[in-house]
């Protein structure tokens, strides 16, 4: 009895296709519209230059006075504009850019001439380069680069075995020979750069 009740109260509520209606389905629609082939290219208007900040006010009066006035002014005046306002406006002296030891070639001129007269000049600093050594003295080679350069065993051995390599810079020369005499007698060849 109470079986049949459910049934008829199932049967009196209505479905849930009823209350929706038919099934709902949709098919994929792109977004693209294909071109007109006739169609022309639109053509889109480029300011000249970029400028991130947007546009900017035009100058006021005064600015374009003052512009006025500095055209006006004869070419010795002008010049003196540059250096007067950045000594008002307290900015950093510019400082010259040292071109030793760039090769500028021929185009260097005078200033590449008197490069090459200042390095003709005794040399204070030195490098130690190790060129080769015996296979036999290796750990003696070794045992010497770790006392004058502070390396660990692995460091020093690895510095060793990618001979030639400059084993210390900036040296005098008399340390420079030092160090030389002490891998010759170590076994190996050391030249001084």
């Amino acid at each position: 009895m109470k079986l049949i009740a459910l049934v008829k109260s199932v049967r009196a509520h209505p479905t849930l296709r009823e209350i929706i209606g038919p099934l709902q389905s949709r098919s994929f629609q792109h977004d693209f519209v294909p071109r007109d082939p006739k169609a022309k290219p639109k053509k889109y208007k480029y300011p000249a230059f970029y400028d991130p900040y947007g546009p900017r006010p035009p100058p006021s009066d005064k600015i374009i006075q003052l512009a006025e006035r500095i055209v006006a002014l004869p070419p010795e005046e002008r010049k003196q504009i540059g250096p007067t306002l950045s000594e008002k406006l307290r900015h950093p002296k510019l400082q010259t850019i040292s071109v030793e030891g760039m090769d500028l070639g021929p185009q260097g001129g005078a200033t590449a001439g008197a490069a090459k007269v200042e390095e003709k000049k005794e040399k204070t600093a030195f490098d130690v380069k190790l060129e080769k050594f015996d296979a036999a003295a290796k750990i003696k080679v070794i045992k010497e680069v770790r006392a004058f350069t502070n390396l660990g065993l692995k460091e020093a051995k690895d510095l060793v075995e990618k001979a030639p390599v400059v084993l210390k810079q900036g040296v005098t020369k008399d340390e420079a020979n030092e160090i030389i005499e002490k891998i010759k007698t170590a076994g190996g060849t050391a030249v001084m750069e």
